[in-house]
């Protein structure tokens, strides 16, 4: 299981452009990783181009997966992986990595034509190049979200506790 590359990239009309990218292209030859990356960011553009806002999917090409997110404000996120890796692990980095993105750079950032510095990508693709440590990193979130609410209802139940406390000192008091 691999990843190959994170992008950043805007939607302007129906033309796409990179705003961030990443790639880890390590497992091609060294005279072909500029062609594999140039191939990348056309075909990242044309996916992107192609995508309605809100809209999630992949497309397959030989062994490798493209996963697209086109986020409903106005950005998308591209990641490139071969077949193996799982898809719902490629979304939810998409969906990390595209919040991330627009809390970090407010959309008039993105008007420039140079791309812009989000060293983040790095680490997310180096990070997630295992998905199985992805999936952990998610349980552990899941299992924190669970103890949150856990904690909400027992906070609930003790304050509705002590207004029926309260409630029956008070009538206790206006007899």
């Amino acid at each position: 299981m691999k990843l190959y590359s994170i992008a950043v990239l805007r939607k302007i009309g129906d033309k796409g452009k990179v705003l961030a990218s990443q790639y880890d292209l390590s497992d091609f030859g060294y005279f072909q990783r500029g062609s594999v990356q140039e191939f990348m960011n056309f075909t990242s553009i044309t996916i992107v181009e192609r995508t309605q806002t809100g809209q999630r999917q992949s497309v397959e090409s030989e062994n490798n997966v493209a996963h697209v997110y086109a986020h409903p404000q106005g950005i998308s996120g591209v990641i490139f992986s071969d077949k193996e890796y799982p898809s719902r692990v490629a979304f939810s980095l998409l969906n990390k990595v595209l919040d991330e993105f627009l809390v970090k750079f407010p959309p008039e950032k993105w008007t420039g034509t140079q791309l812009l510095d989000y060293p983040e990508l790095n680490t997310y693709l180096q990070k997630y190049q295992d998905p199985k440590q992805a999936d952990t990193i998610m349980k552990v979130q899941n299992e924190l979200d669970e103890t949150t609410a856990i904690l909400h209802k027992t906070i609930d139940s003790v304050l509705q506790r002590g207004e029926k406390y309260m409630a029956t000192l008070n009538t206790g008091l206006v007899q």
